[in-house]
């Protein structure tokens, strides 16, 4: 089996998809690749889903990709006296480092790293950015701040500094421990939640090593600021509109969405554009016109892949929300007006071999009508470098690293098979047209594209082109 489209889709999973039968309805209805969320759900519950997952993909005959989400270091408020404060837009609060049962003239606020690095004229916002403060003066555990946003504090409620850059690890003591289990498992990419800066990258790069693709996810402005380098540590990355939204202007997240995409596809890099993508089919059997418009505009920029949150984790209808982004990515890569706009926004080719093969390889099967572009790629980067021209065509990405055939899961255009290695150029060419022919990838008598390295098996070395006309 093989999707009708090019994109791909991630759902989350939670208490509305966890169990076999569900996942398998996901699966069916469109997922290629599974979030497990380690914000919520205990090791024994994702252990499950995880063994579940991979149950699935023995009884399927296709590899499913696992994205393990770590939490990251979350900022909230202390306990509040009473449980809420309800403060007016103009007047004065007083945030402190140490206490409890806090008032407005004591809220609790115990993380150190802020009282260290925020200074007067920042802003602190509240419960997703429901509440907003400015900062007008501190001391070594208080600050002092202005209400421009009032309402009700309460609560453990969130706490973003989008002007601050904190001296903080993404990796939390619960993260290290999610981390070592995720990676004991197997999963097959890690998320990592509130990257700042490079830096970030490199701890958990030391942690994870090759045993697992790192994805960064883009939520805080500091992040923005160093995004190239950002793109280039890490393995993919993910639009987490959520936060993100809540830290930068909401009207400047559509063009920031735009930028990043690009400049992930430029990079050779996949890129997940996620959060509220279908957010009121939570409650309700269809999406908003605009939800529906929101998910085309990801096809449209060229997104490697869009998420699920919410929406199959804990809705009412999680294989119906899948079904209806199935149909939106199908429907707008079939648009007459798709290919123009993926053309528009395609970066130039790279002047090295690897890139030139790979570009040429594209343009040629769109020349010659071929149904498919067989990749032979060891460690996903061939398949990935065509998949950065963005083909009118599929490409069968033949690994013989089963953690390769995963991964590519989230890689647009991209049909992974786990196959046997080849050792000569003639099993090469022979293998390619059996396994096109099995996956319903051409018929005989078609000609196919065979991209691959040579000499076999070593990753990186994408220069070699062959046409080949299907047997029978």
């Amino acid at each position: 089996m093989h999707r009708l489209r090019r994109a791909k889709i991630v759902a989350t999973v939670g208490p509305a998809s966890n169990s076999p039968e569900m996942l398998k309805a996901l699966f069916l209805a469109g997922v290629d690749t599974f979030r497990l969320n380690f914000s919520h759900g205990s090791h024994d519950d994702h252990a499950r889903v995880h063994a579940a997952i991979r149950a699935l993909e023995q009884e399927v005959g296709r590899p499913i990709g696992i994205l393990q989400d770590l939490q990251g270091p979350k900022i909230r408020v202390g306990t509040i006296r009473d449980g809420r404060i309800k403060v007016e837009a103009g007047e004065t609060i007083r945030f402190v480092q140490h206490g409890t049962d806090g008032d407005r003239d004591a809220i609790p606020l115990p993380h150190p790293e802020i009282f260290a690095a925020v200074l007067p004229g920042h802003d602190l916002l509240i419960d997703d950015g429901k509440l907003r403060v400015k900062i007008t003066g501190l001391g070594a555990d208080w600050i002092e701040a202005r209400v421009i946003t009032g309402g009700v504090i309460s609560n453990r409620k969130g706490v973003n500094l989008p002007d601050t850059l904190l001296e903080l690890s993404p990796l939390t003591p619960k993260d290290r421990a999610d981390l070592a289990f995720g990676l004991s498992l197997g999963v097959d990419w890690v998320a990592l939640s509130f990257v700042q800066k490079p830096g970030d990258l490199i701890e958990a790069r030391g942690l994870i090593g090759d045993r697992a693709g790192l994805l960064a996810k883009i939520e805080k402005p500091s992040a923005l600021d160093h995004i190239d380098d950002i793109i280039r540590l890490a393995d993919a990355v993910m639009v987490a509109r959520g936060d993100l939204g809540v830290e930068i202007p909401h009207e400047d997240v559509p063009g920031r969405q735009k930028e990043l995409v690009r400049a992930c596809r430029l990079a050779v890099k996949p890129v997940i554009v996620a959060t509220q993508m279908l957010d009121s089919m939570v409650a309700a059997p269809t999406p908003t016109r605009a939800e529906a418009s929101d998910v085309a505009t990801a096809i449209y920029d060229g997104a490697d892949a869009v998420m699920l949150s919410a929406e199959s984790a804990a809705g009412s209808y999680p294989r119906e929300a899948v079904e209806m982004m199935d149909r939106i990515i199908r429907s707008t890569e079939h648009h007459k007006l798709y290919r123009s706009l993926i053309s528009v926004s395609e970066p130039q080719v790279e002047r090295t071999p690897p890139h030139a093969v790979a570009a040429a390889a594209a343009t040629l099967a769109d020349a010659i009508d071929a149904p498919a572009i067989v990749a032979y790629t060891h460690s996903g980067t061939t398949a990935a470098r065509i998949a950065r021209k963005r083909p009118e065509v599929p490409i069968l990405a033949l690994t013989p690293e089963i953690a390769v055939a995963r991964r590519l899961c989230l890689l647009w255009g991209a049909h992974s098979v786990q196959s046997a290695p080849v050792s000569t150029y003639e099993d090469m060419v022979s293998h390619a047209e059996e396994i096109a022919l099995g996956e319903g990838f051409g018929q005989p008598a078609d000609h196919i594209v065979v991209v691959s390295g040579i000499p076999f098996g070593r990753a990186g070395t994408t220069n070699n082109i062959r046409v080949t006309r299907l047997p029978g």
